[in-house]
Order: C-alpha cells, then sequence, then structure tokens
C-alpha cells in the first residue's frame, strides 16, 4: 500500500556504499551493487518513497553508474531504478550537491555517503533548508561541527541520524541489552578490518588526508560501546597508536604518514559518584589486512562488566560458502541478502543495513506527520546526531592524539558540553 506521506529521498555521493560501482566497475567487495541505491529502490517499491534522485561531483560517471544500477540491479530484481541525477552528465561541479538539495522540500531527506570531511557542509545545509539527514560515520571529524549540527537541527526541527547499522544487528543489540545487567564497565576491546585492496577504493581521500581508517571503521565499535555503557560510564582520557609501512610501501605507495592501523585506547570512569569506578577500552582498526581473507571485515568485540562478559563475533556466523573463482568465505546474510525472492524481487528487507535505512525514512515520516518529536527519537536508542556526540569526541581525540603525540583528554565545559584539552 502506497503511503500518503512518501518521503522524496536525494543520495548524496556515488561510491560503493551508495551504489556499488567504484573505480569504473562494480566493486570487488561485498557491496558490489551497493546499499544505498538498492533499499532506497526496494522502499519506493513498498510506497516509503517517493522520488529518488542522485547527486556527485562528476557528471561524467552519472551515465556509467545509471547502466549499473539498471543492469545489476533493475534487471535483476524486477525493480525501477529511474532516478534524477545531479549535476549534468558533462559537467564536474564540486557544490552540485547545493542544486540538488534545493530541489527538495521541506520534509523531505538526503542520504550522505561522501568524503569524511564533505559532510558537515552538506548536512548544515540541508539541515537549514528543512530536509532530514542520514549521515554515514563518522558523522563528521571535529567535535565542534557536530555539536552544530545537534543545534541546527533542534532548531529546524529536522531528524538527524548516523547510520550506524551495528545498533540493528540482532546480536549487537541483544548483547547491549545483556550488559546492562553486567555490572560497573571494566573492559572493552574491539577489532574491525578491511583487506588491502581498500586502499585502493579509498585512494583519492586517502593522498588529501581526508581521513584515517579510525574515523572510517573504529568509528563502528565506539558507537555500540558508547551505546552499551550510556548512562553508566564516560571516557575522560584518548591516547592513540598507529602502524605503518605497508600503505606506504609496493605495490600502493600511499603518502608518507598514511597509517595502517589505529588503536585508540580510552579511559572511562563510572558515573556513579559513591561508587567510582575505572574501566579500559581498546579500539583497532586497519585496512591493510590480507586481500584474500575468508571475510570481507572482519569485526568482533568483547565486553567485560564486573559480573560477566559478552562477546561478539560478526563475522563468522556459522556460514561458509566456496566457489571455484573465489575460494573460501564466511558469510554474513544478516547483514544484507542479495539473491532475490522467489518472485524474483529483492528480499533482503530482514538485513539490519537495510533497516537502519528503513528507520530513518520511517522516522522522518513520523515527524512529517507530528507523530512523534526529535526529543522523543532520541529517546529510543536510535544513533541520533544528538546520541552519537561522544563517538565523535573519541574520535578527533584520536586524531588529535596521533599528531600531536599526546593524550587528549574528554572534559565537560561549563555549558555541559563536551571538550577535548
Amino acid at each position: 500500500m502506497v503511503s500518503d506521506n512518501r518521503i522524496n529521498v536525494l543520495m548524496v555521493g556515488t561510491g560503493e556504499y551508495t551504489t556499488g560501482y567504484v573505480n569504473g566497475a562494480s566493486s570487488t567487495s561485498d557491496k558490489k551493487i551497493g546499499v544505498v541505491a538498492l533499499t532506497m529502490f526496494d522502499l519506493r517499491r513498498l510506497g516509503k518513497v517517493g522520488d529518488i534522485s542522485m547527486v556527485g561531483t562528476n557528471g561524467q560517471k552519472l551515465p556509467a553508474i545509471r547502466e549499473h544500477l539498471n543492469k545489476n540491479i533493475g534487471k535483476v530484481y524486477n525493480m525501477d531504478t529511474e532516478l534524477k541525477t545531479f549535476p549534468a552528465d558533462s559537467v564536474k561541479d564540486g557544490d552540485s550537491y547545493k542544486e540538488a538539495i534545493d530541489s527538495l522540500k521541506t520534509g523531505d531527506a538526503i542520504t550522505i555517503f561522501t568524503p569524511d570531511p564533505t559532510h558537515y557542509p552538506i548536512a548544515l545545509y540541508a539541515i537549514q533548508r528543512g530536509i532530514h539527514v542520514l549521515l554515514t560515520k563518522p558523522a563528521v571529524k571535529l567535535l565542534e561541527e557536530h555539536q552544530n549540527l545537534i543545534k541546527e537541527a533542534k532548531k529546524n526541527n529536522v531528524f538527524v541520524m548516523i547510520e550506524h547499522h551495528k545498533r540493528f544487528d540482532p546480536a549487537y543489540a541483544d548483547a547491549k541489552g545483556k550488559a546492562a545487567g553486567l555490572g560497573s564497565f571494566n573492559y572493552f576491546y574491539s577489532y574491525m578490518s578491511q583487506p588491502k585492496f581498500q586502499l585502493e577504493t579509498f585512494r583519492a581521500w586517502i593522498e588529501t588526508k581526508e581521513s584515517d581508517i579510525s574515523y572510517y571503521l573504529n568509528s563502528h565499535h565506539i558507537d555500540l560501546h558508547c551505546w552499551m555503557v550510556e548512562g553508566r560510564a564516560v571516557p575522560y582520557k584518548v591516547t592513540a597508536s598507529a602502524g605503518t609501512g605497508i600503505a606506504t610501501s609496493e605495490p600502493f605507495n600511499m603518502i608518507k604518514g598514511t597509517e595502517d592501523t589505529i588503536t585508540l585506547l580510552v579511559n572511562w570512569r563510572s558515573t556513579d559518584k559513591e561508587n567510582p569506578q575505572e574501566g579500559t577500552a581498546v579500539y583497532t582498526a586497519s585496512w591493510t589486512a590480507p586481500k584474500k581473507s575468508e571475510v570481507h571485515s572482519q569485526q568482533y568485540f568483547h565486553y567485560l562488566g564486573a559480573k560477566g562478559e559478552v562477546r561478539v563475533d560478526q563475522a563468522h556466523r556459522g556460514y561458509s560458502y566456496t566457489t571455484d573463482e573465489d575460494g573460501y568465505a564466511n558469510i554474513n546474510p544478516f547483514y544484507m541478502k542479495y539473491t532475490p525472492s522467489e518472485d524474483g524481487h529483492f528480499d533482503g528487507q530482514r538485513g539490519y543495513g537495510y533497516v537502519s535505512l528503513e528507520k530513518f525514512i520511517d522516522n522522518c515520516q513520523k515527524i512529517n506527520s507530528k507523530t512523534v518529536t526529535v526529543e522523543d527519537l532520541d529517546k529510543r536508542g536510535l544513533p541520533t546526531i544528538k546520541n552519537t556526540e561522544l563517538v565523535t569526541a573519541i574520535l578527533e581525540a584520536g586524531r588529535r592524539s596521533l599528531d600531536e603525540q599526546r593524550s587528549i583528554e574528554l572534559q565537560k565545559s561549563s555549558n555541559n558540553e563536551w571538550t577535548l584539552v
């Protein structure tokens, strides 16, 4: 049944996560047809999404991307992949997102899957025009920018959510619930990696120092951990360390200083002033894992509380797949299911990659219909811009720790805002 309050959606960014199209061809990762565009096309089929558009910076790429979407999504799932694209096919324009956002109306939505430094200006431009925003992680690179987006979102009554899909993974969500019964937080360790060929996928923004592997991958488990101990513990010091030498060597030859692996050591303190306790978290991220790993991304964590512990190995779900061409692989069908249903349609609506995007659209509709407020959504365990402030604080502190070769402290200011010292 088609909803009478369908959301028109503009997808900002044309890369791997949105379309599955990288360097002139389908991605070699596990996202060969992307996630965002596929989900939005399906939500349009189901009546939740209205018009769909997409904007990049280089219009010359767009004809090939549209053909990629039609061939690998439209024809495979018998799905309508029609969409308007910006800029014109012959134009290169780094500010084309402004024209695309201006084509929307108040209450419409955008998804932002672009290089990290571009998140803030694009999100701010949309928020100030009454457009709901879904930001890929990390939300922004600087705590000051994050805090300003919180204020602007409240002022303009728009829903801003960060695409922390781990919150919708059944195993991670259940672990979060169980951690509440394990007493005070004591120790957390997480590891997340991707194969070396991701260095080529992200070469453009690696070489301009637009971001690093900690922002890209550690953001997943930092958000999870902040969510698990919310209201019970707060971080107060971040110390970062990095491994180097692989990305800067043959055959990659990345610019000097490119980190291969980044580890953040974060000290936490309980919020119970009558029984103050300390906890330690170690978040590690790497993009120099073996090219032929049995999974695209190793992902696991260990949480230890005063009364017990919980562990999740996200990469190994007891499901393996082997072919002559690709060899052995562990499969995670709980993220996205790409095989069609028996009637030939997309069948991945239960995957947590899909669910996180659907939750965003559902809540945009609720805001527009005035059945909930932005403040209501902040209280529902969603990765809203307000609920993810500490993630940005820890990530920026980690970057500054590497650059300044010292520990960075997190403190509350006189107006009750987090600051880095």
